[in-house]
């Protein structure tokens, strides 16, 4: 049996017709660049999830650099995140010239642990970055606690917790911005790249939406010094078409999740979600102690696993100048060291999902 890691060919063959259809009208028209259907995929992103202002844009890492550039983060100002976390949170931070600093996270969620951010909170500090990782939302009531006290602004990287809710209320509406990333293989996925930020707060939204076309407020006129981060009209009319059916994307990951669990909890370190939180399972990582061995012979018998992340982002080379050492920020590295991602997409048999387990409790 060959396994399929993330299932992208079957997502766009359940709603060919519809997707096909949607670029067709795209090129007909011709308005491949800020066509109509990027309002209205901005409209329907608002409705999802219940922010005043949605903003989309070409990547999850635009949109990450929009949030800072729009709250004018400069460099040498700070701002706190984790380090167990794709490149991009911390990368873009260092883009602008200003310093990461990382927090340690919670062994159980993976994500920043909220009790170790006030202590790192300096007169420098100008926000916190929590990353709401693998698709369950990070501890934002107290992080939100935190911001106020010290009048911090909080940006969501929610770049794979799009869709999930914390206590009944979505991602990306949860802080001063929210991040997300439509890259294909995220719940939401598009044909390419693509990112969309959400704020209550109108003059952000404003300020991120001259950012993103080269800081105008009108044509060749510049308020801002500004990127060009405009999510393209094709990818904004596939999105509107996945968006239709995500809900039901969501119900059946959550399916899968359970089945893993059912089948691994046991044996494992299975993925710990917290009361009053609903994840999108943008990944299912489970701990194992000699993990390289476990993935060559699972890669043997067809099954794909992946490892999200092999190497805490304070010991990326990159990050030398930051000045951190090994052994800083302990939780972060020992996970790093034995995390391993299984298969997690909607189509998932229950075949499928019995013979990825057993393979794996033998090898356990």
């Amino acid at each position: 049996m060959k396994i399929d890691f993330a299932n992208l060919t079957k997502a766009y063959l359940e709603h060919r017709k519809a997707i096909d259809e949607a670029m067709r009208n795209v090129v007909s028209s011709s308005r491949f660049i800020m066509g109509e259907e990027v309002r209205e995929l901005e409209k329907q992103l608002q409705q999802y999830t219940g922010s005043k202002h949605a903003i989309t844009c070409a990547s999850g890492t635009d949109a990450l650099i929009l949030a800072m550039m729009a709250l004018d983060i400069k460099p040498g100002d700070e701002i706190i995140t984790t380090p167990f976390t794709f490149i991009a949170t911390a990368e873009t931070i260092a883009f602008l010239g200003a310093i990461p600093v990382f927090v340690d996270i919670d062994e159980a969620t993976y994500n920043i642990d909220v009790n170790l951010i006030e202590e790192k909170i300096t007169s420098k500090t100008k926000a916190i970055m929590p990353v709401s990782l693998y698709g369950q939302i990070a501890d934002m009531d107290e992080i939100n606690t935190l911001a106020i006290k010290y009048d911090l602004a909080v940006i969501e990287d929610a770049a794979q917790s799009f869709g999930a809710t914390y206590k009944g209320k979505k991602s990306c509406n949860l802080s001063t911005i929210g991040c997300t990333s439509f890259f294909p293989a995220k719940p939401l996925g598009c044909f390419g790249d693509g990112g969309a930020l959400f704020t209550n707060n109108a003059e952000l939204s404003d300020k991120i939406k001259s950012i993103r076309v080269h800081g105008q407020t009108e044509r060749y006129i510049h308020k801002y010094i500004g990127i060009g981060g405009r999510l393209d009209t094709l990818q904004a009319a596939i999105l509107i078409e996945k968006l239709k059916h995500y809900e039901k994307d969501i119900i059946r990951r959550q399916s899968v999740a359970k089945k893993y669990n059912e089948h691994l909890g046991n044996d494992t370190t299975i993925p710990f979600i917290k009361e009053n939180n609903i994840s999108v399972w943008a990944q299912y990582s489970i701990r194992v102690k000699n993990r390289k061995d476990i993935q060559t012979t699972m890669k043997k018998k067809g099954i794909p696993t992946a490892v999200h992340y092999p190497k805490p982002l304070h010991l990326q080379e990159c990050f030398e100048y930051l000045g951190y050492k090994e052994g800083d920020f302990p939780v972060s590295e020992n996970v790093s060291k034995e995390i391993m991602s299984l298969p997690m997409n909607p189509y998932l048999t229950d075949i499928e999902i019995q013979y990825i387990t057993k393979e794996l409790k033998e090898l356990l």
